[in-house]
């Protein structure tokens, strides 16, 4: 088995795959789990090896760990947390790995290892040219071009950020779930936050798409993940494909390009 762990911000998310002489390892279980930075690795592996035994899976059955992280501190824990528990020293999507994905920008090492994992699955699953809006604590937008270069793209704030933000900031207005509402004119508070909320941050991802889409052409496909991409995918004007999964394939994929160097040998 292969575990692959997506470390972000907010949220850590877990995908075991059933490795297959021959072809693509099938993902078997999937968790979704907070990102806390003071857990030690004792509490993070047994947190692990709990989330196994409710879906009736062993731990030992994972022969290779391949981790992209954008929390450097937690990054020593899960390396303690795949020596201790699993046995097995963990692959970090890191400068040196083998990708398959040349990155063409002015500093290469500081791209986040989510953003060259997600580009990877973009490009393997839909081809290119491609972008990816990754809908998390950050809103990134990853650019691949026609032939599987990573161009660069952006970075806005998350959904979540600007709204925390308003509430915050102005002692009237209460905190609501950012959901699609139901109308486009509020005649609440409720709903003119929602709908401020929903439809700005719309305005947002399509504002930056257009002039994206517009660089690389019109043949250009636009995938959405992260927690909040089918929210956000179901008013956007350009956004075709939503994945949930896309970053977990993108940890498989890199895994199996660089799996004869790394796979734990029996004994």
């Amino acid at each position: 088995m292969l575990l692959a762990l997506d470390v972000g911000n907010t949220n850590t998310v877990l995908g075991l795959f059933k490795l297959n002489e021959g072809a693509p390892a099938e993902l078997i279980a999937d968790w979704r789990i907070t990102t806390t930075r003071s857990q030690t690795a004792d509490e993070y592996g047994i947190l692990f090896r709990n989330l196994f035994t409710m879906r009736g899976l062993e731990a030992a059955s994972v022969v290779c760990i391949i981790i992209s992280s954008v929390v450097p501190p937690l990054d020593s824990v899960l390396r303690a947390v795949g020596e201790r528990y699993f046995h097995v020293k963990p692959i970090f999507v890191e400068p040196g790995i083998k990708t398959g994905l040349p990155v063409h920008v002015d500093h290469p090492n500081e791209v986040g290892a989510d953003r060259i994992v997600n580009s990877v699955a973009a490009f393997e699953k839909f081809g290119g040219p491609c972008i990816v809006v990754d809908l998390g604590t950050a809103t990134t937008f990853d650019v691949v071009s026609k032939r599987g270069e990573f161009l660069g793209g952006a970075i806005a704030p998350g959904l979540g950020i600007s709204a925390d933000a308003l509430f915050s900031r102005a002692a009237r207005l209460t905190r609501v779930d950012v959901r699609r509402p139901a109308k486009v004119i509020g005649s609440n508070t409720t709903d003119n936050i929602q709908i401020g909320l929903y439809y700005g941050y719309i305005g947002l991802v399509d504002g930056i798409l257009e002039k994206m889409v517009a660089d690389l052409g019109p043949e250009t496909k636009c995938v959405a993940t992260g927690g909040l991409a089918t929210l956000i995918a179901g008013g956007s004007k350009f956004i075709t494909e939503v994945d949930d999964m896309l970053t977990l394939d993108g940890l498989r994929i890199i895994y199996e390009r660089n799996a004869e160097h790394h796979r734990k040998r029996p004994g």
